[in-house]
């Protein structure tokens, strides 16, 4: 199977960065954005440069009729998606009380039900050929919970559950499933917190650092590559110790 791969979410953050570093070892990679056209264009830009094969794809992963264009798209271009990585997410803070039914559906369309359209609109040719991977993206938060981030960690714990069940269901026919849960990873999603925090999430983190996007596209790429083809329903967690 060609090594053609969809990495939803992946205009900024750890998304730019697992598109990247894919592209860079020799899959061909659709950039996936909802609003964030230019940034996708300009890392779409940046690795034609440098050889790369990739393509940039608008869609809201909760839309299930726009995930069924998109991959329709990629098909005509690329071919049929060998490695899908469910990386799109919304995250942000708010107490238990005061979330609203709204916030809390958004949460549950674009973390679980983007993974959900995604996935089903990739599989068929997946079954067909009896290969595939998928990666998802959880969090730290979904295996211990946050304070704060009520709907967010239930979103992540889902995904957990998600891989670990696909993964059991789709083992006889080789499709692998995975998931990596980054700690504390330095994205523009901390930009909500206040400055002072940073170093503190830093300091306890055994590390001593926070994460970088990169740290995840490295495990992303090793879960979808040779290395781990012994390996499925696992979580691989991307935190520098923050939860040990």
């Amino acid at each position: 199977m060609e090594k053609i791969a969809l990495v939803t979410g992946s205009s900024r953050g750890i998304g730019r960065a697992v598109a990247a570093r894919l592209a860079r070892s020799g899959w061909a990679v659709c950039i996936n954005y909802r609003v964030r056209q230019d940034c996708a264009e300009e890392l779409a830009a940046a690795l034609a440069a440098e050889g790369c094969r990739c393509m940039v794809c608008q869609a809201d992963v909760s839309d299930r009729a726009q995930v069924n264009a998109m991959v329709r798209r990629i098909e005509e271009a690329f071919g049929p998606v060998s490695l899908l990585v469910n990386n799109a997410g919304v995250a942000g803070q708010a107490l238990f009380q005061d979330i609203t039914d709204e916030l809390w559906h958004r949460y549950f369309s674009v973390n679980v039900d983007g993974a959900f359209h995604t996935i089903q609109a990739v599989l068929p040719h997946m079954l067909h050929e009896h290969e595939g991977c998928i990666v998802n993206v959880s969090s730290i938060w979904g295996q211990r919970g946050a304070s704060c981030e009520v709907t967010y960690s239930a979103t992540k714990a889902a995904l957990i559950g998600l891989t670990r069940s696909l993964a059991a269901e789709l083992a006889p026919t080789h499709i692998r499933v995975n998931c990596v849960a980054p700690g504390v990873i330095r994205t523009d999603m901390l930009d909500a917190l206040p400055p002072e925090v940073l170093p503190q999430l830093a300091q306890e983190t055994p590390w001593g650092r926070l994460g970088t996007p990169e740290d995840v596209a490295r495990a992303v790429a090793f879960l979808a590559g040779d290395e781990a083809d012994f390996i499925t329903g696992q979580v691989l967690t991307v935190d520098g110790g923050f939860i040990l």
